[in-house]
């Protein structure tokens, strides 16, 4: 575990966490897990941080089934991001004035780039809910096919739990996969890993 990897990995976890308050303050949509996480909040009243945390826990269970293995910065990111969120969220007032709100949402999405490209470049283990889908893909079913079936899953679920589902949902649905394609292979350069392993992770469009 390299010195370089991990400070890769705290960054790209560190403003994994600011780029999701920025969209949440934005209030224009959110990307699928994060209207599932905000619905959940809602509805029980914790922290949206506190709700990221422990669906990762819960996604981590169901690993087991898939024999998938976490590594250090799959276990660092079911804790940090959502703990990046509640702390974010300290800090960042919540916005009234329009234009904001829209700035906010863009730079939400490109941060969210660069973030998921630092995170997965540092090569320490993907994070919950990309191992679940990659876990799934591995027993003979289409990546995109397991993507899209789960965030539809979690989708219908936050929009009826009451997350913020909207234009920025669907402009993150557009614009990350460009930019993650765009940006991993930069980062898993600096990591100094093979850049054949973050194509493969870029095929499923990771997330947190």
């Amino acid at each position: 575990m390299s010195a370089r990897r991990t400070t890769l990995l705290l960054a790209g976890l560190a403003l994994y966490g600011l780029s999701l308050t920025l969209l949440v303050r934005a209030d224009l949509g959110l990307a699928p897990w994060d209207v599932f996480h905000q619905g959940v909040a809602e509805v029980t009243g914790m922290s949206l941080g506190s709700v990221i945390v422990c669906t990762s826990f819960v996604v981590l269970m169901l690993w087991i089934p898939l024999h998938e293995r976490p590594g250090i910065g799959t276990i660092a990111n079911a804790i940090l991001v959502g703990v990046g969120v509640d702390a974010f969220s300290a800090l960042l007032p919540e916005v009234g004035d329009t234009a904001l709100r829209w700035l906010l949402l863009v730079a939400g999405i490109v941060l969210n780039g660069v973030a998921t490209g630092l995170y997965i470049g540092a090569g320490m283990g993907p994070g919950p809910r990309d191992g679940l889908m990659t876990g799934i893909a591995r027993r003979g079913h289409p990546i995109r096919v397991v993507r899209t079936s789960l965030e539809v899953v979690v989708l219908t679920a936050g929009i009826l739990l009451g997350g913020s589902f909207g234009v920025g949902t669907i402009a993150y649905a557009l614009a990350i996969g460009p930019l993650v394609h765009v940006l991993l292979p930069w980062f898993s350069r600096l990591a100094d890993r093979d850049q054949r392993l973050g194509a493969a992770v870029v095929a499923g469009l990771p997330t947190p």
